[in-house]
């Protein structure tokens, strides 16, 4: 999805495309960037929640040449850069001081900090750690970043302590990258959106095959209400503020007005008279069913590339 600035249901879905039993969802997000790359922005950045914290993508997004911003897991570890030799007997150290999220011995000295206030005005704490790696890539530097929101009810939606992963531009302003991840909820109310206004989960269909052609559908309606809501008026409802910015329902109540302008070449239905019917005597089966299979298959393993 394409996110707007400000968290909401204005989202624009790019692609679609659905788990398959032989591959992983870390699997298809890979793909997907790999085939938008040609139609991003230069300086677009990636945002991905905790289910795609693993090496194996971030590793493939590297030769990109875009930004990934992800949210971390607390059990994750990363390392410093490794210290000079020292010239004693041995191998040289390939690692510096551990940094583990859920362990706060293990901070140490900060590379930078920021305090401020949100869109919203809350007081917002930003801290950073550059030239991180991972063991299972040591190629791969990245920042840590520690965004500390004091207001927060410290449940598992509304966190008071996030962590997160920065690889790109290590230039870039961190404190507002940090700031930026509240965008991605925008996803999770264009989907709410879906469900609850076009149907998305409501058709009762027997194949994957038949649900991907239906997910297009919701997909094709949905975006088009977004290049629509600048030439459509929104239909409110008298308990609804009008000050607002208008939703996507509001926009959709009003796309009747629109339709009939932009006309359709599809021919006008002709009556065709009661339908005749099964023949006499045929045989109506019972659907076929299929056994769920629980299958969890693994991410290919690390090879730098």
């Amino acid at each position: 999805m394409a996110l707007a600035e400000e968290p909401s249901s204005w989202t624009y879905q790019l692609d679609q495309q659905r788990v398959k039993l032989e591959t992983t969802a870390i699997e298809v997000a890979c793909t997907q960037i790999k085939r938008l790359i040609p139609y991003l922005p230069r300086k677009a950045i990636v945002v991905l929640d905790r289910g795609y914290d693993t090496n194996w993508l971030w590793c493939q997004c590297s030769t990109l040449g875009i930004g990934v911003l992800c949210h971390l897991k607390n059990n994750r570890c990363f390392y410093r850069p490794a210290p000079p030799p020292t010239g004693k007997k041995g191998a040289p150290r390939k690692d510096g001081a551990k940094l583990q999220p859920k362990d706060s011995t293990t901070h140490g000295n900060p590379d930078g900090m920021w305090s401020g206030t949100d869109d919203k005005g809350r007081p917002v704490e930003i801290t950073w750690w550059k030239q991180m790696h991972v063991k299972q890539a040591r190629y791969l530097e990245m920042t840590i970043i520690r965004v500390v929101r004091p207001h927060a009810t410290n449940k598992e939606r509304d966190p008071r302590v996030s962590w997160f992963a920065w690889m790109g531009d290590s230039e870039a302003d961190i404190a507002q990258i940090g700031l930026g991840y509240t965008r991605r909820f925008g996803q999770e109310h264009g989907y709410r959106f879906d469900k609850q206004a076009l149907m998305w989960e409501q058709p009762r269909l027997r194949t994957p095959e038949q649900f991907e052609r239906w997910t297009q559908i919701v997909a094709i309606v949905h975006n088009h209400l977004v290049l629509g809501r600048s030439l459509v008026e929104p239909e409110l409802r008298p308990w609804e503020n009008k000050q607002r910015t208008p939703s996507p329902q509001q926009v959709r109540r009003g796309m009747h007005k629109l339709l009939p302008r932009l006309g359709t070449p599809a021919q006008p239905p002709h009556p065709r008279g009661k339908s005749k019917g099964r023949r006499k005597g045929a045989e109506v089966k019972r659907a076929d069913r299929f056994p769920v299979i629980r299958k969890t298959p693994k991410v290919p393993q690390l090879v730098p590339s």
